[in-house]
């Protein structure tokens, strides 16, 4: 089991941990000292988001496989009608209607106005078919079961980033097995098997688990979630926090022009 550990205490000026160099901080200013959180991994010790980290292989996915809704799936987006869906706050969805896909618009976020427990969920999404910047400003945007457990979208064709960060990397926790990212502009897919955490007087008693197959590659094998995959600073992410048995699929808006089409879901029983 992956084992994470937050380390605590006042931590000055450099670090230097298994080739990692985090940006320079002082102790004078306590904003300024970030949250250390490392990862055992069989490549050695890391921070999370390290851009040292070794990289999974790059594996080209072979030709395009598209998948349209099963009988039983709830259809969420079929490239016309974005009225399943909100901003966070629950005002209509503003997104760009285009060529059969939604669009971010640096609107905000969306969320269905459904909510889910378990289930299988298919999408396809592509990245700016013009490239502009690099990491994490490249093709930026997230998928979020129950609104808060991210499998990364990112333009990861030749864009190197921190291994935890890059697309189908369930964010800050879990680096996808190999590369399976089409070139900018492609469409690609995720078929994801999602089983939602379960909490007992306050405390997780069974975490998320995910399978994750990105463009028809297995990335992500029945992965045991360690943790939220929310940010909690540059090198850190928040631990799991109690809710509810359901919560919306998110689209993250991380003002990239990315674009969604072919959503559709099936709740499973747990």
């Amino acid at each position: 089991m992956i084992r994470t550990l937050l380390l605590t205490g006042v931590v000055t000026s450099w670090i230097f941990i298994m080739g990692c160099s985090p940006a320079p901080y002082t102790v004078e200013d306590p904003k300024s000292v970030p949250k250390l959180q490392f990862i055992e991994t069989e490549t050695g010790r890391w921070l999370v988001h390290d851009v040292n980290r070794p990289v999974p292989d790059v594996v080209h996915p072979g030709e395009p496989c598209f998948k349209s809704a099963p009988a039983d799936a709830i259809v969420l987006f079929d490239g016309s009608d974005l009225s399943p869906w909100s901003k966070t706050d629950g005002s209509p969805a503003h997104w760009q209607l285009i060529e059969g896909a939604m669009e971010v618009r640096q609107d905000g976020d969306l969320r269905t106005r459904q909510e889910f427990g378990s289930c299988q969920l298919h999408l396809e999404f592509a990245t700016p078919a013009i490239v502009a910047g690099s990491s994490q400003g490249r093709g930026n945007s997230g998928v979020f079961l129950q609104g808060r457990y991210e499998v990364q979208v990112l333009d990861s064709y030749d864009n190197h980033t921190y291994p935890d960060g890059q697309c189908g990397a369930l964010y800050g926790r879990s680096v996808p097995l190999v590369n399976a990212s089409r070139g900018p502009g492609q469409w690609q897919s995720y078929d994801i098997l999602f089983r939602r955490p379960l909490f007992k007087d306050g405390e997780v008693v069974r975490k998320a688990r995910f399978t994750v197959l990105h463009n028809g590659v297995l990335i992500q094998d029945h992965v045991e979630l360690e943790g939220s995959t929310d940010w909690d600073g540059p090198y850190a992410v928040k631990p799991y926090r109690p809710h509810g048995d359901t919560g919306p699929l998110k689209l993250q808006d991380h003002g990239n022009p990315v674009r969604y089409r072919n959503i559709w879901l099936r709740p499973l029983d747990d």
